[in-house]
This record gives structure tokens, C-alpha cells and sequence, in this order.
């Protein structure tokens, strides 16, 4: 089978590969899309903590089910994608109900190799039907699902003023469902292009441009003086993230889903004076999936937003390192098999 590899930072190269033989507790999907995310992009520039090479990358994936074992309610030929974070089942994360950050943990991509392949062998835990999604909706799901589960962790409530900073693809995952959850959500980015995105696409109200405006007067006038209740770091940016507890009210939640490969250095007086609550997001959990899932099912959430750029298997090397450039308007770009 053909495959695609990031053999170091800045190359990419394609190659042959045995097609994987079942294994026991495993399945095989045929891929059919894979998304690209900011965990691609950043493999490629050499900036993605957590990271080796070579890897073949791709974990926003959906497919066609090959054959399985030990998913005796799935059925051969039906579309199918997965949650991509392979758990121990074992550790204490596990055992709490909190897989997405098990201490073991192999995510499809990053700790191995990942969808850009013809066929991927997966666990058969992992799997989720496709429950009539096309195979684009599909492929979009898990970074909608990390947005989904930032909002989760923010335990955000109806009308309470939320603060998104960086309207890339995760942090537009976490506007949708924060709006969704019934906020008054609050986009903040440097790209006017992604604020445009955020209040023609998504329907979100308020939007502040950082590189134009001051920002910690903006939310506050938004807010009525209050400053946003909840924080969401979608940035992965010392910088930002740093001023981003300058922008939280009193009693506040921050969440951090963006990942920065440094230290975590905060103002502790910020902090203090608050009585804040501070919070990491990482990847989603199943019950992450299925609420994204039932929103693109309902209406809530339309995917077909969210491509921009899409590209046939063969012709992914080529473009790749244009998807990085801002100028080039890269919402999401989507392989085609």
C-alpha cells in the first residue's frame, strides 16, 4: 500500500508498505479522507512536542471498515471513524474515566503511525460508527471533539461570557460549542481573516482583532466590565497565553488547549488576586465524539464549513508546506483517497 511519511522536519516522502494483517482486538480501515490539523503542521516545522521521526502522520481520519476483531456490532463495508488517543485501559487516568490523558497514552500520528496510509490497523475499541456522515463530517470530528471537550472542562453555562483566544481550527471547534452551550462567546485572533470566518460561518457576535485592538479593554467593554467568566487558550503561545490571565474576571476559569513547548510561566499575583481556576484540555473522550457527532447529525454544527483546500493522496506533498503559510487562508485542507 502506498504511504506518506515525515521522514524529518520540512520532508516529506512517499513510499510502499505492506498492508497490515489483522490483528486480535484490532480492525482495519480503508482510509477514505484525512484532515489535517495543527499537529501535522507542527510536525513538519519541527515544533510538535511529544514527537519523533520518521512518522507517518494523520489521526483526523474516516474510512471504510475492512474487517475487525472484537467488534462484533460493527459490519464490513459500513463508514466508520475512530477516536485516535489509544489507551492503556489500565492507569489511573484510565481507571477514572479519563482516557484521553491515560498515561500510556499512543496517539494515532504522534506516538505512531498514523492515517496517511491506504489502510490502518487500529483498535477495535476505538472505532465509531459513522451513523450516516459523510466521510468529510467523519474526518472532522475528532478536532471538533477537542474543542467539544475544552468547553466540557470549562463547565460553561448558558449566558456567561467566553473568551476564544486563537480562531484557528481548534479554537473555532471551541466557539461553535461554546456556543452551543448557550455562551455569549468572544473570538480573539490577529487574523481578520478567521474573525470574518468566526461571524459569517459560525454566527459568533463578538469578535476582537489583538493585533489592532487592546484587547483587555474590548472584553471588558463587551462584557459590561465583568471580563469573560471563561478563558480558552487555543493559541499554544507563551505570549498569549500569559495575557490571557490578564483578561479573566474574578472567579474565573482558564483553559489551556493549546500546548506550548516551553515552561508555563504566569503572573502569579493575576492569578492569585482572581481565586482563579486554572485547567488543561487534552485530545477528547468518547462522550466528546458523540456530542459532536449528534451536532453535525442536528444541524448545530455544519462541517462543510470548515474546508477550504482538498487535494488528492498523491498530490499531498506538493501542497503541504503551503498550508502552513497564514496568507493562504487554510481553514482545513482535506486528503481525498
Amino acid at each position: 500500500m502506498k504511504t506518506l511519511t515525515c521522514t524529518t522536519p520540512g520532508q516529506l516522502s512517499y513510499g510502499e508498505s505492506p498492508k497490515p494483517e489483522l490483528k486480535k482486538g484490532h480492525a482495519i480501515i480503508r482510509i477514505r479522507r484525512i484532515g489535517i490539523c495543527g499537529t501535522d503542521l507542527h510536525a513538519f516545522e519541527g515544533t510538535q512536542p511529544f514527537f519523533s521521526y520518521p512518522r507517518v502522520l494523520g489521526h483526523e481520519l474516516s474510512g471504510e471498515l475492512v474487517e475487525a476483531d472484537g467488534a462484533p456490532e460493527f459490519e464490513a463495508g459500513e463508514a466508520v471513524t475512530c477516536i485516535p488517543y489509544f489507551n492503556c485501559g489500565q492507569c489511573i487516568a484510565c481507571r477514572t474515566g479519563k482516557p484521553n490523558c491515560c498515561t500510556n497514552i499512543a496517539v494515532c500520528g504522534v506516538h505512531t503511525d498514523g492515517g496517511m496510509v491506504e489502510y490502518l490497523q487500529v483498535p477495535s475499541a476505538s472505532l465509531l460508527h459513522g451513523n450516516g456522515l459523510s466521510f468529510d463530517a467523519l474526518a472532522l470530528v475528532e478536532p471538533l471533539a477537542i474543542g467539544a471537550h475544552g468547553v466540557r472542562r470549562a463547565n460553561v453555562q448558558p449566558g456567561e461570557f467566553v473568551a476564544v483566544i486563537g480562531a484557528g481550527p481548534i479554537g473555532l471547534g471551541i466557539l461553535e460549542f461554546a456556543r452551543i452551550a448557550g455562551a455569549q462567546v468572544i473570538a480573539v485572533d490577529i487574523n481578520e481573516g478567521r474573525l470574518d470566518f468566526c461571524k459569517n460561518k459560525l454566527n459568533i457576535a463578538h469578535t476582537v482583532n489583538a493585533s489592532k485592538e487592546n484587547v483587555a479593554e474590548a472584553l471588558k467593554q463587551i462584557t459590561n466590565g465583568d471580563f469573560p467568566t471563561v478563558v480558552i487558550d487555543a493559541t499554544g503561545s507563551q505570549r498569549a497565553i500569559n495575557e490571557g490571565f490578564h483578561y479573566l474576571a474574578h472567579g474565573g476559569r482558564y483553559v489551556l488547549v493549546g500546548l506550548q513547548r516551553g515552561e508555563l510561566i504566569v503572573s502569579h499575583p493575576e492569578f492569585h488576586k482572581r481565586e482563579s481556576t486554572l485547567m488543561s484540555s487534552r485530545n477528547a473522550t468518547r462522550q466528546d465524539f458523540e456530542h459532536v457527532m449528534q451536532a453535525m447529525k442536528s444541524g448545530a454544527v455544519d462541517p462543510t464549513n470548515y474546508i477550504t483546500h482538498r487535494v488528492n493522496f498523491d498530490e499531498v506533498k506538493a501542497h503541504f508546506a503551503s498550508w502552513i503559510n497564514p496568507a493562504n487562508g487554510v481553514i482545513k485542507a482535506m486528503i481525498n483517497f
